[in-house]
């Protein structure tokens, strides 16, 4: 027979009421009530949480079991900002939640069990926008340092095409003159590359509709050449998705430099998964989208160090040795000039790159009529 859910008379009742998690404990630290927020957030049913040690509903740090115990002990309250826990049991396989938490010691008459009100407050939106806005402000540092570092490469090359041309002149053997040829048409390359960046990003934009799945089969057949005997690449796609608008070339660069980052993380020993996926009504950059096309490279890799993580889309950082560190800022540009975002979570064993592009960017944003 199944516990019924714990009522409580008013005012602990009124607590259901409420958008913000609540859970009574007992002085065992068990749960005697959950409200529906607090079901929502930990994703179980009332019945499911009741009579259970708070350590088996979520797993959450030393700090803060220190805190529930000094609450029954020493009747302290306890408030917490960007306090981790885990859903469930199973701490290694639980989502990770980031909330403000507040254990307030408490004896009510009309339930004299309850020692403990905790009030969970979940952040991770207000976390992402904030990091969202962090990204946007780097990358404008980083753009202006690519600017100024392709401007400074730009005039050499002028000379160094110059002078094979001059070399090319008086060589009469034509083995040798293949060899200028190749520094003239690597300087035309780099560039045309320098102009690209040089150049105001609306302008060297090619939008064009497109398929995003026909733009990961491209990158997969790269990848496979690549890398041709190891290298597992799947493929989760949702084929019902809408054709977007973008860059072709420039989505190419984006999905390759992510994917083959992770392939050279595995020494091309492991598998990649492309997943496509649609999401509405979403906000990117401050600015609200009807539709987004979600792209994940995901990887069974070594996974990123937290501390390379928070630095891994700065210019000029690399995680590996010869690298140039210029690809995943290279790729956060091009996504930012899509008015998408880039996302990344990774622990040993897994990392997840999640790509979002809306798929009317280049339409005028909404304007609010006259009243």
């Amino acid at each position: 027979m199944a516990t019924p859910q714990k009522t409580f008379p008013p005012p602990l009742g009124g607590l259901d009421y409420l958008a913000s998690a609540i859970l009574l404990l007992d002085a065992g630290q068990q749960v005697c009530y959950a409200n529906s927020a607090a079901e929502n957030l930990l994703e179980a049913a009332g019945r499911a949480l009741l009579h259970r040690p708070l350590n088996e509903v979520m797993r959450y740090t030393a700090t803060l079991q220190q805190a529930l115990d000094s609450a029954l002990s020493n009747n302290w309250s306890y408030t917490g900002q960007n306090v981790e826990i885990r859903r469930g049991k199973a701490a290694d396989r639980g989502e990770t939640l980031h909330l403000n938490c507040t254990v307030t010691p408490m004896q009510s008459p009309d339930a004299p069990e309850v020692r403990m009100l905790m009030e969970l407050q979940p952040i991770d939106q207000q976390l992402k926008a904030n990091r969202e806005e962090r990204l946007i402000e780097q990358q404008q540092a980083s753009r202006e340092l690519i600017r100024n570092l392709a401007h400074e490469i730009k005039n050499p090359l002028g000379g160094i095409r110059g002078a094979a041309q001059l070399l090319e002149r008086e060589l009469n053997n034509p083995a040798l003159q293949e060899y200028t040829q190749v520094i003239i048409q690597e300087a035309d390359r780099l560039q045309d590359l320098m102009q690209r960046l040089l150049s105001p990003h609306r302008a060297v934009l090619q939008a064009q509709r497109m398929s995003v799945h026909e733009v990961l089969e491209r990158v997969g057949s790269l990848l496979k050449l690549e890398f041709p005997a190891t290298l597992s690449i799947l493929r989760d796609y949702d084929t019902s998705l809408p054709e977007l608008t973008a860059d072709r070339e420039q989505l190419i660069q984006v999905f390759l430099n992510i994917a083959r980052n992770a392939a050279q993380a595995m020494d091309g020993k492991g598998e990649i998964v492309f997943r496509s996926r649609s999401a509405r009504q979403v906000t990117l950059a401050k600015r609200r989208f009807r539709l987004v096309i979600d792209v994940a490279i995901i990887d069974n890799g070594p996974g990123i160090a937290d501390d390379f993580r928070e630095r891994m889309f700065y210019p000029l950082v690399s995680g590996r040795p010869g690298g140039t560190g210029l690809g995943l800022t290279l790729a956060q540009s091009f996504v930012q000039q899509h008015q998408g975002t880039i996302e990344c979570e990774s622990r040993p064993g897994r990392t997840i790159f999640l790509i979002r592009l809306p798929l009317n960017a280049f339409e005028p944003a909404p304007t609010e009529s006259p009243q």
